[in-house]
């Protein structure tokens, strides 16, 4: 009687042995780069007069591990198991070894945060490697237009897509005279010239564009005095290109004219805002406060957001099979649910990610764009950035 149990419970043994190895087998592993520069000046901590931070940024990995945390239960119903595989460097040249290592073990899909000149230098040592870079927190156009490669993906919205929907909001408010003020910093310049190519698209006119001058000479007061500055004509709101948040604080309520602010103070253009209350976006920044301590950002949201997009293309073909998660990212059967009201996709002309941009003050969202009365041929989301028929982006290199 004790064998026969004994000889029952080692064939009930071996058998539920061979069943998690079995299991074991047939699950396939999909690992995700992530990949940063070490003491990236974008992150540094800057603080102004009186030692006031200014432009805060946190990392986004947060919304990359979120993401993840997420995706565990679908893995396991579908034997896919995700993971994220960290990697921060010097150099380019180190961020290219470290894409290289993580190759050999069978890592194809990487989340870069990085400025635009890493993520073109990177890019284009990869190119025509079987990878793909998911930019997550660099808005140049420059990535969307002629410096484009075929193997980076961009899931924050570019610098044009955030300067069309706030053209858009002030078509739609009948706010047509706009004064532009922008900083010293190159990246002002752009944020600046992106506005200005947004108002004749959608028939803006920018009265005057002027340099705003750091400093306390009272030789240049009519360079760094908001009153000064705004004084002379008349407009119906300001834009302010002012990304490191020097002078950009000061501008609201200081205006000759009482006027909106708008750029990157006032209402801003993101990606993502905690205070977006629709669609389900409570609950997602929830989670992730919960996780990080702190409020979802965009470039968080991107994090999260590129997570998903790979998950998505994976369970819907062959997770080994590169070319095919590759060709179904690109394609017109991709779709994903990111929180904001449309089901969102790349662009196959620059592969931007289409998506809706939320316009907010400092603790609300007052609109989401497209805005209502803009319309596309065949997408309205497409309203906002680089069209199709732009042709600015001709594709350098191959993924």
């Amino acid at each position: 009687m004790i064998d026969g149990l004994m000889r029952l419970s080692l064939t009930l043994f071996f058998a539920v042995l061979l069943m998690a190895m079995s299991a074991a087998a047939e699950t396939t592993v999909l690992s995700i780069g992530y990949l940063e520069i070490t003491d990236d000046a974008r992150y540094e901590e800057k603080r102004a007069y009186a030692r006031i931070r200014v432009r805060p940024h946190d990392r986004p990995r947060p919304g990359a591990e979120m993401a993840l945390r997420e995706s565990r239960i679908l893995g396991r119903a579908l034997k896919i198991q995700f993971s994220l595989e960290h990697a921060e460097a010097r150099s380019v040249a180190g961020l290219v070894s470290e894409i290289q290592r993580m190759a050999e073990k069978g890592v194809r899909y990487f989340l870069i945060d990085a400025d635009a000149a890493v993520i073109t230098a990177v890019g284009a040592a990869t190119a025509g490697e079987n990878i793909l870079l998911f930019n997550i927190s660099e808005p140049a156009n420059i990535l969307r237009g002629a410096g484009c490669l075929a193997n980076v993906m961009h899931v924050l919205p570019s610098h044009a897509m955030m300067t069309d929907a706030l053209a858009q909001f002030l078509v739609a408010r009948k706010w047509r005279e706009i004064l532009v003020l922008k900083g010293p910093d190159s990246e002002d310049a752009a944020f600046a010239t992106a506005f200005e190519t947004s108002a004749k698209r959608f028939g803006v006119r920018v009265t005057a564009s002027r340099d705003f001058v750091l400093g306390n000479d009272p030789r240049e007061r009519e360079k760094n005095n908001v009153g000064l500055m705004t004084g002379d004509s008349d407009y119906d709101a300001v834009f302010v290109a002012d990304t490191e948040g020097e002078f950009g604080r000061t501008v609201p309520y200081q205006t000759y004219h009482p006027r909106p602010v708008i750029g990157t103070e006032g209402l801003v253009a993101e990606a993502w805002h905690w205070a977006w209350e629709r669609h389900g976006a409570p609950q997602l920044n929830q989670r992730f406060e919960k996780l990080a301590k702190r409020r979802m950002t965009g470039t968080d949201w991107a994090a999260w957001a590129a997570i998903k997009a790979v998950v998505e293309a994976a369970v819907r073909t062959k997770p080994a099979n590169f070319k095919a998660v590759r060709t179904y990212l690109v394609g017109e059967k991709m779709t994903l649910d990111v929180y904001k009201g449309n089901p969102v996709s790349f662009r196959s002309w620059n592969n931007q990610l289409r998506q809706p941009i939320l316009l907010r003050t400092h603790n609300a969202v007052i609109a989401r764009a497209p805005i209502k009365g803009f319309l596309h041929p065949t997408e309205n989301m497409d309203t906002l950035g680089y069209d199709r028929g732009d042709r600015k982006c001709k594709f350098k290199g191959s993924g």
